[in-house]
C-alpha cells in the first residue's frame, strides 16, 4: 500500500513540473509574439512619418535669394511644387493666368504638392465656405501694399485661408521695434526686407501658394506695374497718407476692389474695431483726413475701410533719435504734423489685419456679408430720443413717456435704416419722427430723416397722401432698401436675390408688423429690439 502511495505522489509531482514548464513556454511565446508585433508597428509608423516628411521636404522650394541690383527676391533654382515666382507678363489675361495657376498649384504626382495635404490643411475652411468658395479662393490673386503690423497679418491669414497667389509690396526692412506687431518676422530677420521675411515664413505655412515679394516703394508712377495682373482684391496697409491716397484713387479709377486700413496707433480697445465704407467713418483722425482729401479727388464712397472708433489718448509720442530725425517724414502720422514715433500696441494692428483678411476671404468666396456702419453712438441715440420725445409731447398733450426707448432708437436707426435718411440717404444730422402723424408712434410708424427733412415733414397736413409727396419707394418705412436686415434678424429667410432687390415680401412685412404689434402691447421697459 505504501509503495502505491509513493508511486502516485511521484506521478503528481511529475505532472506539476510539466504544467509549470508548459506555462512558462506559453508566457515566453506570448511575450515574444507581442514584442514582434509592437516592433513591426513601430517600424511601420516611423517609416510612414519619414515618408510624409520626405514628401513635405520635396514639395518645398529652396529659399529665395535677394538681389540688391534689382531689389527683388528670386528663386531661379526652383523645382518644387509651390507655384513659380517669376513675374507674368502684363499681356496675360485673367483666364490664362488662372489656367497657369491651376496647372502648377493643383497638380498631383511628380514633384507637385499632394492635393490631399492641401485639402486636409484647408479642411475647416472647406467645411465653412464650401467647395465652390474654396476654389474661388485658390484661384484668387490679392495684392498687399504695406508689410507692417497690419499688412503682415492680413497676408498671413489670407494664405492660411486658401488664397492662391499674393503679391506683397514694401520697401522697408525688419527692425527690432517692429517685432511686437509683425506676423512672421523673428530676430533672425532683423535687417532683411519685410517681404522677404514673409515669403520665407509663408513657404513653411502654405508652400503651394505663389508669393510675389516686391521690395519697392509704392508710388503713383509705378502703380500700374505693381498692381498689374488683374488682382481680385488690394489690401491697403500704408501708413503714409499721400501714398495711401494715390493707391486708393488708382484702385477706384480702375475698378479694383480695395480695402484700406486706417490708424491703429495709440489705440487699445479691441471692441471699437469697425468695418465700413470710408464715407461712414468717424472718430478716427486718419480716416477723417483720408475721407476729406479723397472726396476732393472725386471719390465720395465705394472704399471699404477698417478703423477704430476709439479716440487716441493716454499715450505720448516718442521723440526721434538722430538717425530717425534724418528721415523724419517717414515717421509723421499725417502731413504737416510733428514727426514723432506713434506708440503701437501690437494686438491692435493684428486685429486690423485679420479683420481685413476675414472680410476679403468672405467676399472672394461669395459668403454673404454686410457690415453694420457706425456703431457705439450712445450719445447720438440719447439726443435723437430726447428730440423725438419733444416732438411727441407737442403732438399729444399730457403724455409723460413715448413708445420707443433709447435702445429702440438705436435699433431703428442702425438695423432698419442703416444710419441713413429714408428720403435722401444722407447721414448728416439725422433724427427720428412719426411717419404718419394721424397714427400713434410705433416701430411701424417711425422714420429716419435729416433735421431739415423732419421740419418739412412736420408741416405736411395730417391727411396728406405720403405716396404723392415722397413717391412709392419711400411711401412706407418698410419699403426702403435697408429693411431686409430686420427680416433676417427675426429669423425669416429669403433668397439672396430677393434680399438684394430691397423689397421684402408681403409675408416678411406681415411678420415684422405682427411681432411689433405684440411688442406695443408690452411695457416699454420690458422690451429689447433683439426680441423682434
Amino acid at each position: 500500500m505504501s509503495t502505491l502511495l509513493e508511486k502516485i505522489s511521484a506521478s503528481s509531482a511529475a505532472l506539476n513540473t510539466q504544467a509549470v514548464k508548459l506555462s512558462l513556454v506559453a508566457a515566453v511565446a506570448s511575450f515574444t509574439t507581442a514584442s514582434i508585433i509592437l516592433t513591426y508597428q513601430g517600424s511601420q509608423r516611423k517609416r510612414r512619418v519619414k515618408q510624409l516628411k520626405d514628401d513635405l521636404r520635396k514639395s518645398m522650394p529652396p529659399p529665395p535669394t535677394f538681389d540688391p541690383a534689382t531689389d527683388r527676391t528670386s528663386n531661379n533654382n526652383y523645382t518644387g511644387s509651390a507655384l513659380p515666382t517669376q513675374h507674368h507678363t502684363h499681356s496675360h489675361s485673367r483666364s490664362s493666368h488662372h489656367h497657369h495657376h491651376h496647372q502648377h498649384a493643383f497638380r498631383e504626382g511628380d514633384d507637385g504638392y499632394d492635393e490631399e495635404l492641401i485639402r486636409e490643411q484647408l479642411a475647416r475652411n472647406i467645411a465653412f465656405l464650401g467647395e465652390d468658395g474654396i476654389q474661388k479662393l485658390r484661384k484668387s490673386f490679392v495684392v498687399i501694399v504695406g508689410a507692417g503690423g497690419v499688412g503682415s497679418w492680413a497676408a498671413s491669414m489670407l494664405i492660411r485661408s486658401g488664397v492662391g497667389k499674393i503679391r506683397i509690396i514694401d520697401f522697408d526692412q525688419v527692425s527690432l521695434s517692429s517685432l511686437n506687431r509683425h506676423a512672421t518676422a523673428v530676430q533672425a530677420d532683423v535687417g532683411t526686407p519685410k517681404v522677404t521675411a514673409m515669403k520665407n515664413a509663408f513657404r513653411k505655412i502654405a508652400p503651394w501658394v505663389e508669393v510675389d515679394a516686391r521690395v519697392e516703394l509704392f508710388q503713383e508712377e509705378n502703380a500700374e506695374e505693381l498692381l498689374s495682373g488683374n488682382p481680385d482684391y488690394v489690401v491697403d496697409a500704408i501708413d503714409n497718407i499721400n501714398t495711401k491716397l494715390a493707391l486708393l484713387k488708382f484702385c477706384y479709377d480702375h475698378s479694383i476692389p480695395v480695402m484700406s486700413s486706417m490708424g491703429a496707433g495709440a489705440k487699445a480697445d479691441p471692441s471699437r474695431v469697425q468695418i465700413s465704407d470710408i464715407s461712414e467713418t468717424f472718430e478716427d483722425p486718419l480716416a477723417r483726413a483720408v475721407r476729406r482729401k479723397i472726396k476732393k479727388m472725386g471719390v465720395d464712397t465705394g472704399i471699404e475701410v477698417v478703423y477704430s472708433t476709439e479716440k487716441p489718448h493716454h499715450v505720448k509720442l516718442l521723440p526721434l533719435d538722430e538717425t530717425q530725425a534724418q528721415e523724419a517724414d517717414e515717421y509723421a502720422a499725417l502731413p504737416d504734423f510733428r514727426s514723432r514715433i506713434l506708440p503701437v500696441l501690437g494686438p491692435l494692428p493684428a486685429m486690423f489685419g485679420m479683420s481685413m483678411a476675414t472680410f476679403i476671404t468672405c467676399k472672394i468666396a461669395g459668403w454673404p456679408m454686410e457690415p453694420l456702419p457706425i456703431k457705439l453712438r450712445e450719445a447720438l441715440y440719447l439726443r435723437v430720443h430726447r428730440e423725438l420725445k419733444v416732438r411727441e409731447l407737442k403732438l399729444e398733450k399730457g403724455i409723460e413717456t413715448i413708445a420707443l426707448d433709447r435702445r429702440d432708437v438705436g435699433y431703428v436707426m442702425e438695423e432698419i435704416f442703416r444710419g441713413k435718411s429714408a428720403v435722401s440717404q444722407s447721414m448728416d444730422k439725422i433724427g427720428l419722427c412719426r411717419w404718419d402723424r394721424s397714427k400713434p408712434l410705433s416701430l411701424q410708424n417711425v422714420v429716419v430723416l435729416t433735421k431739415s427733412e423732419i421740419d418739412r415733414h412736420a408741416k405736411l397736413p395730417l391727411d396728406v397722401d405720403l405716396v404723392q409727396v415722397y413717391g412709392q419707394d419711400v411711401s412706407s418705412p418698410h419699403g426702403i432698401k435697408h429693411h431686409p436686415n430686420v427680416i433676417l434678424d427675426i429669423g425669416y429667410a429669403e433668397q439672396p436675390s430677393t434680399l438684394r432687390s430691397g423689397r421684402p415680401s408681403t409675408r416678411a412685412k406681415d411678420l415684422v408688423e405682427s411681432r411689433a404689434t405684440a411688442r406695443s402691447q408690452q411695457p416699454a421697459t420690458t422690451y429689447h429690439p433683439r426680441e423682434l
